[in-house]
């Protein structure tokens, strides 16, 4: 198992954009995490690169048995293939000439023991010394770890050639688990957007989930979770089968790209001091569980240190200056951290092409923004004026909205159809528009309301991969339909960034790349939460007694939360953190909820 050697790692971005993020970081010892939600953009993207790299190429069709999975695996060790020679090069490559291999050490944080190393090698004046200390240090060089994300509950059920329902190890979820299982990469799955049984009982068919007689896992397991409990729900379902949770991936439930889950008001800082407090109860959880389970199979369980046993704990969504990273690390001693959206401007890390790059360098706060558009009807964080924004209204405006759905990983509505159809489809749209201008009960505002809300979904599936497609020459720029999902965090990001640059941002080893106004991370999430509850309020009724007691059960949270970032907010700042920002948004958020329940009582 690679071993991250930074404190942060790149996360999933859409279908596309992180995709071949692994072929231009990991040699430089940089952890991310691909998609592989959409097999089909996989094999395209397998191919320009065996192109590229000399490498043997066979086209995979879908239409075989398995060709979901295959194509799958056959794009993961596409990937490790490049990884490993482009890692090598490195590795033969002289030090202190600024090479490749001098750029690893400087890329690493300060405290990292192979930087120190380094920095101790290069201070030394006799050659032969040094070279053969170089030497010795090359061979502790890893590369950064190909990680693998599935949604979990992006899992449509196939139909076979002869147009029957198949097995549930054909759907798409199950299909892409084994597509990865089957791959010879050392890495982690990261399993994402919801707890899906038959999926995490499906991971105990593979022993590459297990510890061998050394210890090791070969294929760890992340789960990103919203909360605590969540945490301890899954691990436990897994733990019961010796399934062994490697890390727990806490994301903010606004403050993130992609698909919004909003909590029940729970805000960052309070889940993060609950994990901190709580975290020695998830090994007393689910060791004996995981053990018990060796013992009914009659496997031997490794002996093992508890730093070994014990699940990481790292955290991601809107994280943007190292004096913020520096407080989830120290104060609520966090593992690890995630960098998503400012990536998104690093094309050395990244797979956007120039038109959308050059979008979310312009984009203010108010161009980024939680839209309606995901057929999975959640929110989902959006630019305005994407490419993907303009073919949806171009379509709208000649009467035909609505997408071919050419993919169909995305379907999931029975609403008009026995099979499942998506609701970006042309299909539904126009099933869906025709049975609101028939009702009756609506008034023509209403109906335009209702209308507008079922075209503004648009075809996710195509759309996110576009995006990498154009800037690998693939498809050409005048397709257009780009889509993609950055956090609001992008928005005090303005131009584009080397690797290097966007590293020690990070690190905080040079002048802020964002400006000292930017609202710390917490602060953005409470305003966040506050537009949520208001939207929310609107729409539930006043004699919905389930909804009016969610609105006052996220009420409650939100001013525990708040009491909490006071708390924050009257310690010593680190560099570059902007506690200033969230004492001013505890005030103002307090008195806007306050007048937002006043109003409700009236």
């Amino acid at each position: 198992m690679i071993q991250n050697q930074h404190a942060f790692h790149i996360p999933v971005m859409g279908t596309g954009h992180s995709i071949d993020s692994p072929i231009r970081v990991a040699h430089l010892g940089i952890n991310s995490v691909i998609s592989v939600v959409d097999d089909q953009l996989c094999e395209k993207i397998r191919k320009h690169y065996c192109d590229e790299y000399r490498l043997p190429y066979e086209n995979i069709p879908r239409s075989r048995p398995d060709g979901r999975a295959e194509r799958i695996t056959a794009y993961l060790e596409t990937v490790q293939e490049i990884v490993q020679q482009k890692f090598t090069r490195l590795k033969e490559l002289p030090a202190f000439c600024s090479s490749e291999k001098d750029r690893y050490f400087n890329l690493l944080p300060d405290s990292n023991p192979l930087r120190k190393a380094y920095e101790t090698i290069a201070s030394l004046t006799e050659p032969n010394e040094r070279n053969k200390l170089m030497d010795e240090l090359t061979t502790r060089l890893t590369p950064g770890s190909i990680d693998v994300n599935i949604m979990a509950k992006v899992d449509a059920l196939q139909m076979s050639n002869d147009d029957q329902p198949m097995s549930g190890e054909f759907s798409d979820a199950s299909a892409a688990l084994r597509g990865y299982a089957n791959s010879s990469l050392s890495s982690s799955l990261v399993l994402s957007a919801g707890f899906n049984p038959r999926l995490y009982s499906y991971l105990a068919e593979f022993k590459g989930f297990y510890r061998d007689a050394s210890g090791s896992i070969k294929k760890k397991i992340i789960l990103k979770v919203s909360d605590f409990r969540s945490a301890l729900i899954q691990g436990k379902f897994l733990a019961k089968k010796g399934l062994e949770v490697a890390e727990f991936r806490i994301e903010s439930g606004l403050n993130c790209g992609g698909h919004a889950f909003a909590s029940d008001g729970h805000l960052m800082p309070v889940l993060l001091q609950e994990f901190r407090e709580k975290r020695d109860q998830l090994v007393e959880t689910f060791q004996p569980m995981v053990k018990s389970f060796y013992e009914s199979m009659g496997w031997d369980y490794p002996e093992m240190n508890e730093e070994d046993i014990t699940p990481k704990i790292t955290v991601q969504g809107g994280i943007g200056t190292n004096g913020e990273m520096q407080r989830l690390l120290t104060d609520f001693e966090m593992d690890g951290t995630g960098w998503g959206s400012p990536f998104l401007l690093v094309p050395e890390a990244t797979c956007v092409d120039e038109f959308t790059s050059k979008l979310l360098a312009n984009a203010g706060e108010k161009d980024l923004y939680l839209s309606n558009v995901s057929p999975l009807g959640v929110p989902f964080n959006n630019i305005r004026g994407s490419g993907s924004a303009i073919h949806t209204q171009e379509l709208i405006d000649k009467g035909k909205p609505g997408s071919k759905c050419p993919k169909g990983f995305l379907v999931s509505n029975t609403e008009f159809t026995e099979s499942p159809i998506c609701t970006a489809s042309a299909e539904y749209q126009l099933l869906k528009i025709n049975q609101i201008r028939e009702n009756s009960e609506l008034s023509d505002e209403q109906k335009e309301q209702q209308t507008n809300r079922v075209m503004e979904k648009t075809c996710l599936c195509t759309n996110l991969g576009t995006g990498s497609l154009i800037r690998l020459g693939i498809m050409k720029p005048s397709y257009g339909r780009q889509e993609i999902c950055p956090g609001p965090n992008v928005a005090w990001f303005s131009r584009e960034y080397s690797l290097d640059e966007m590293v020690n941002h990070i690190y905080g080893r040079t002048e802020s790349l964002v400006p000292e106004e930017r609202p710390h991370m917490f602060a953005k999430e409470l305003n966040m939460y506050l537009d949520y509850l208001v939207e929310l309020s609107i729409v539930t009724d006043e004699d919905d007694k389930g909804g009016q007691n969610k609105l006052r059960k996220i009420r409650k949270n939100l001013e525990e939360g708040m009491d909490f970032c006071l708390q924050i907010a009257a310690t010593k700042p680190y560099e570059n953190e902007n506690l200033e920002s969230l004492r001013e948004a505890v005030h103002v958020q307090r008195e806007r909820l306050n007048r937002l329940f006043m109003a409700e009582a009236c």
